[in-house]
């Protein structure tokens, strides 16, 4: 069970109007398939997995069904640049980025030269000083530091300018990325890109860390080729999997497609990893824990990473990734969890003091988007920040530090609103900005914010409607306590990992009894629940409001732990919402 302390800056889930998916016009139908049972079909059609070939991979996630790495645009070119360097015995720099994305996709490179014999290079951008993606004075010290083959992981889609001057430096250069792609700014060199428009649909959920991943397999197909594996060991690329399913996780990139198949794996390999720096982490985060899943990843180890590129230094991150000594990797690892903590104290301050600005000026109350900005924020936190008032409030959000006569800002969106394609509109009031339709980062003047965010909300007041903006609970189907059993638990297993676009299940109960109930934390309810004769415990986090409907009848939301899983004698339901029946 996910400890309550992970939950605590999350939105009572309960305010969500119910949808029951079954109920939808329009629903997609389940597909029988041999050996898959009707419950589990329609728990895959209702995450649109309804063709034959697609079940079965979804089912079987196997590396057997990875898709050739060659597929993905711009690869070809790619990797001949990468194993020309190579045999020229070039000097190779990564260049990475700040986040548990970019941490572990310069890390899995660099170990990947490492086991090749090379020792290559990375550089990493300071959040606060220099910003997200590539500049010229990191380019100048990199070119004066040898030059050679400069690939980006992360990032580098929308820097053609800082690229151009790259090539003028004598650089050679190889983007890998996943974000949103800007047309007019794209890089003249080899971009492996799955949002470019000439790739294949089964690459476009590859989060940064997948994109290397698959260039590592692709140059490492290539040297085999090439006899260059006679008389050196060849890596085994699955050892490097754990780092994949983190950054993957980290970066909530839909758990689909080819994704499933390297988190899947991954998360298997996490349980006993090569990476002494891993098994710190975990030994940090997830004490006397055996079993790796993606949501122990998710809230316990992954925001551990990336504290030290939010309020530490990025380099801190890496290095425990790139750690072989376990001693030193352990101090890292408690390195890094003191920043998370003193992450957690600035999110909950910087979000109270955002919401009390917002409240002021009367935006909670008649703005379609959130934009918040003060002179004293953290620019590390900011996007936080802006994630927990779109959950909140279902409002695009956006919140930004002022310095120097610049607003510098992190952006998040909800479903159905396209930030980045929203940012691009209004192209000619902002400096530069970068991301995807959910999240973004963006820099403006000072003086140009105030216009920026009445354009901004005139945007939205034309791509927003109301519907939109009504937070969901998104429900199953029905399933009464009766049918709580081993089988429905089996279907459960089968499709995990649960993340972006897989979601955990969900079902609804009706007409519960209530028999009795505790307040866990001040925030929290403990519940024990009878239905047809059949009494469960559960636990709802965030739920204690709901304590006066102790005694009474109820309808639940719920997600049933399977007991194996959490190591307990019976099964306890998480309740993710509640309500007098």
């Amino acid at each position: 069970m996910i400890h309550p302390a992970d939950f605590s800056g999350c939105l009572d889930v309960s305010e969500k109007v119910w949808v029951l998916r079954t109920a939808l016009p329009g629903a997609p139908k389940p597909v029988r398939e041999p050996g898959v049972s009707p419950l589990l079909s329609l728990l895959l059609a209702n995450r649109g997995i309804t063709e034959k070939e697609v079940i079965r991979e979804f089912l079987q996630p196997a590396l057997s069904y990875m898709a050739d790495p060659m597929g993905l645009a711009g690869m070809t070119q790619a990797v001949e640049a990468v194993v020309e360097s190579l045999e020229k015995k070039d000097r190779i720099t990564v260049y990475g980025d700040y986040d548990a994305d970019g941490l572990t996709a310069t890390a899995l490179l660099l170990r990947f030269f490492n086991d090749l014999g090379i020792a290559a290079s990375y550089y990493l951008p300071d959040r606060v000083k220099e910003g997200y993606g590539i500049n010229n004075s990191a380019l100048e010290r990199i070119a004066g530091a040898g030059g050679g083959l400069l690939i980006t992981v992360d990032c580098g889609s929308s820097n053609g300018r800082e690229i151009s001057y790259a090539r003028r430096l004598g650089l050679k250069v190889v983007v890998t990325d996943h974000h949103q792609v800007r047309g007019d700014d794209l890089p003249v060199c080899p971009v492996v890109n799955p949002s470019l428009d000439n790739t294949p649909s089964r690459y476009r959920y590859l989060a940064g860390v997948g994109v290397a991943f698959f260039l590592a397999v692709a140059v490492r197909a290539s040297l085999r080729e090439r006899g260059w594996f006679r008389k050196r060991c060849c890596p085994d690329l699955k050892e490097y999997l754990d780092l994949v399913a983190l950054g993957t996780i980290a970066d909530r990139a839909p758990i689909l497609d080819q994704n499933r198949i390297l988190v899947h794996k991954g998360l298997k390999v996490m349980q006993v990893s090569r990476w002494s720096g891993l098994e710190a982490l975990k030994a940090v985060a997830l004490p006397n824990v055996k079993d790796i899943d993606s949501e122990r990843v998710a809230f316990r180890i992954a925001p551990r990473l990336n504290a030290s590129g939010r309020v530490g230094d990025a380099s801190a991150g890496l290095n425990l990734l790139m750690e072989d000594e376990p001693s030193r990797a352990s101090e890292i690892a408690l390195t890094l969890d003191s920043d998370n903590s003193r992450r957690q104290d600035l999110e909950r301050q910087m979000l109270r003091e955002a919401e009390e600005l917002l409240s002021d000026t009367g935006a909670l109350s008649s703005k379609r988007t959130l934009v918040a900005a003060s002179p004293g924020w953290h620019r590390g936190v900011l996007g936080l920040v802006a994630s927990r008032l779109a959950e909140r409030y279902r409002r695009p959000s956006l919140v930004f530090a002022m310095e120097d006569g610049l607003a510098v800002g992190s952006g998040r969106s909800i479903e159905g609103f396209n930030l980045f394609r929203a940012l691009e509109s209004l192209e000619g009031i902002t400096e530069r900005f970068g991301g995807h339709s959910q999240a973004a980062g963006i820099t403006i003047r000072s003086e140009n914010l105030n216009r920026f965010a009445m354009e901004f909300e005139t945007l939205a007041e034309h791509l927003l409607t109301d519907d939109m903006m009504i937070p969901r609970l998104w429900i199953d189907t029905e399933l009464a306590f009766g049918e709580i059993s081993p089988a429905l638990f089996s279907d459960i297993d089968s499709m995990r990992p649960f993340g972006e676009g897989n979601p955990e299940p969900v079902f609804l109960a009706r007409s519960v009894e209530m028999l009795r109930c505790q307040v866990l934390g001040e925030r929290h309810l403990k519940m024990t629940l009878r239905q047809g004769g059949r009494v469960m415990e559960g636990i709802g986090f965030n739920l204690s409001g709901y304590r006066s409907l102790s005694g009474g009848l109820v309808d639940i939301v719920y997600f049933p732990d399977s007991p194996r899983r959490q190591g307990a004698q019976e099964v306890r339901l998480r309740i993710v919402g509640i309500r007098e029946a």
